[in-house]
């Protein structure tokens, strides 16, 4: 008998068969990019690629032709330094990238506090606006002394008043005077 799994079906796509590439962190990745990146923007890089050039310049013209391993064209010198170019400009936009995100995700954040901030200052600009409105109904200091200095002065008046009431009624009879009054008069008694 034959063992259906080994024969291939004719009636069904075969896999292809696909590489596995190395996986990588892409996080870890970008922080290499940016190091990389921050690194060649430096006085430090700078110096030392002068350096390194200077030194290749140097030895490939004035060493014996034998031990150039370069000659005059420099040929393998550009090939270097267009090989570094050809990955630094890769790691400086891909830094740039991420810049980008950090700083869309900054404006993002600066966004949602500054809408908190408005919120809670509308909130604290209607809470003053009721308090003020509050303050409009209830008594001040100021006028709370200003009507009982009033009314003292009104009951300093009724005080005299009486006064003068009571020494006309206790005072004796002139000679075509008033009567006795059974009530205090007051200043509506004309009569």
């Amino acid at each position: 008998m034959v063992d259906r799994r080994q024969v291939p079906r004719l009636d069904q796509p075969t896999q292809p068969r696909r590489i596995k590439l190395p996986r990588f962190d892409p996080e870890a990745f970008g922080r290499w990019a940016e190091g990389t990146a921050r690194y060649m923007g430096t006085a430090n890089f700078i110096v030392w690629m002068t350096l390194v050039i200077s030194i290749w310049l140097g030895w490939n013209t004035l060493a014996p032709s034998r031990l150039r391993f370069d000659p005059y064209t420099f040929t393998f010198l550009t090939l270097l330094l267009s090989l570094q170019a050809s990955y630094a400009a890769p790691l400086i936009l891909l830094a740039q990238n991420r810049q980008a995100d950090r700083d869309r995700l900054a404006m993002e954040e600066d966004r949602r506090r500054a809408a908190m901030q408005k919120a809670d200052t509308e909130y604290l600009t209607r809470e003053i606006a009721a308090l003020r409105i509050a303050l409009g109904e209830v008594s001040t200091r100021d006028f709370v002394r200003s009507e009982l200095s009033r009314l003292a002065e009104e009951l300093d008046e009724q005080n005299r008043r009486r006064q003068r009431i009571e020494r006309r009624q206790y005072a004796p009879e002139r000679g075509g005077g008033e009567p006795f009054l059974d009530e205090p008069r007051d200043d509506l008694d004309g009569d």
